[in-house]
């Protein structure tokens, strides 16, 4: 790894000596598929980790459904397009939430410290691992959807309409990753980062529109839901996979995202250099 790691870089001669210069954009690129493939690597040596984009969907899926479709919309068949939906953005706020564990776990067992002898991007640390993860926000979503299909779930938006649901989840789960990754490069341990995660997902999760409609809250709730970032996420899903439109919920989710990862990663790059 440390041959595919130690690529070309901008030099600059000093005198007899050849300096080596912040890496270049390519070099910046090859070293983060490079950190992609060790995550992906450390991934298939440790199958526990995929728990939470495969078997939760299923399990969560069917008990949303079975449990509150009669009480909310009468039946598990009208209740679907709605759960469905809502489960596709908590599973993938639950996958992007291990991100930042896993951080914290590698830097503490000393992993990182052999990454800073090394002439390579800081940012290629924690952009490989946030390339990997797409597998696994892909898998959660892949799998969640085909559950609510063999439940009865019958898209009005059409392939293409699953297809923009399924894609604009992953993008939701890469960017709100950039949180969880903040919070690896800045708590303690990884417990703390755990304990903070599930402080922030849950939240998030329940007080949107996720499994209920955001009308039927009182007042003051449902306007905390309609700003809620998941809320615009969840809502931009529904239009694309129910209605097979691309609305103003789409715009404004991506623009969400955006801001998230204008913000965070920045954040999470400074904050990971300094510890460096």
């Amino acid at each position: 790894m440390s041959t595919t790691l130690l690529a070309e870089h901008e030099t600059t001669e000093v005198g007899d000596r050849i300096v080596v210069t912040r890496p270049s954009f390519r070099d910046t690129l090859d070293q983060s598929l490079a950190m992609a493939w060790r995550a992906l690597k450390k991934m298939r040596r440790n199958p526990e980790q995929w728990f939470d984009v495969t078997i939760q969907p299923l399990l969560f899926t069917a008990m949303f459904a079975y449990i509150f479709g009669g009480a909310i919309s009468g039946s598990v068949e009208d209740y679907l397009p709605i759960v469905i939906t809502g489960i596709l953005a908590q599973t993938a706020l639950t996958a992007c939430m291990a991100t930042g564990i896993q951080l914290r776990e590698d830097m503490d067992k000393g992993v990182f410290d052999r990454f800073k002898s090394l002439p390579i991007a800081r940012i290629a640390p924690l952009v490989g691992p946030a390339i990997a993860d797409l597998l696994r926000y892909a898998t959660a979503a892949t799998l969640t959807i085909l559950t609510g299909l063999l439940m009865g779930y019958r898209p009005g938006g059409g392939f293409l309409g699953v297809l923009g649901g399924w894609t604009m989840t992953i993008i939701a789960g890469w960017s709100l990753a950039w949180i969880f990754t903040y919070l690896g490069t800045r708590a303690r341990s990884a417990q703390a980062v755990q304990g903070i995660s599930m402080m922030i997902m849950f939240p998030l999760t329940f007080l949107s529109n996720a499994f209920v409609p955001a009308e039927t809250l009182p007042s003051w709730l449902e306007a905390f839901v309609n700003v809620n970032p998941v809320s615009l996420v969840i809502s931009a899903v529904r239009d694309l996979m129910n209605d097979g439109q691309v609305t103003a919920n789409v715009g404004w989710a991506l623009l969400g995202c955006a801001i998230v990862v204008a913000i965070f990663l920045p954040l999470s790059v400074r904050s990971y250099s300094r510890k460096m």
